[in-house]
């Protein structure tokens, strides 16, 4: 499963700031970095006039775009779409996913704190793994300064990045991901590649991607 952490904090607290720093570092590093920024209210990303925001405007569900360089999707959900469903969605092959916000989901969160905009800790206790602070807090966790980002990302190799792996089986039912046991992983794994084993043209399969829609 691919793990994802969640950067909190007040309005103008330094978030995004921190976050390019920590971006740049892991993908010095070699990892592939996803980030999902969650908005409060509505946001375009299309231009006025142009023909993808016209077919957007003329109906369509999902519009993409796509060029050499780079895919975008712009997709109108019936309601929005969980932290979950957007990483099953767009970060495969990613080995790390980094949300901006999302401060009410149950995901590990580091939370940036600033004195001048912050009055008190978001984050439940149960969820928060590490500050971004300008003061010290009496919390078990650790604390680094907006200038050490650095020791953000070593935190983050070392609980999230180191031996991940492992996992060889991902489950997902209605769009949330469910963690599996190694000896069920190893069920999944015997049975399914048996079966596949047994199908013309997959001799050198790799990977087995299967879904299934229950009526």
């Amino acid at each position: 499963m691919i793990p994802v952490i969640s950067f909190v904090g007040s309005h103008n607290c330094g978030k995004t700031t921190i976050l390019e720093k920590v971006i740049r570092r892991l993908k010095q590093k070699g990892y592939k970095v996803a980030v999902i920024k969650h908005h409060k209210g509505d946001f375009e990303l299309d231009i006025q006039g142009k023909d993808t925001w016209r077919l957007s405007e003329a109906g369509s569900d999902v519009v993409a775009i796509s060029s050499p360089q780079k895919t975008a999707v712009i997709k109108k959900p019936e309601q929005e779409l969980t932290l979950d469903r957007i990483t099953e969605m767009v970060c495969d092959g990613m080995d790390i996913v980094i949300s901006e916000g999302y401060k009410f989901d149950n995901k590990p969160k580091i939370e940036v704190y600033r004195s001048e905009v912050s009055d008190r800790i978001l984050s439940d206790e149960k969820d928060l793994v590490a500050m971004v602070t300008d003061r010290r807090f009496d919390i078990d966790v650790p604390q680094f300064s907006f200038e050490d980002a650095d020791g953000i990302v070593e935190l983050i190799i070392e609980k999230y990045l180191v031996n991940t792996s492992s996992a060889n089986v991902f489950l997902t039912v209605n769009g949330i991901p469910l963690d599996m046991k190694p000896f069920i992983q190893d069920m999944f794994i015997n049975t399914v590649s048996g079966l596949v084993a047994a199908l013309h043209g997959t001799e050198n399969a790799r990977e087995i991607k299967i879904t299934v829609r229950l009526p």
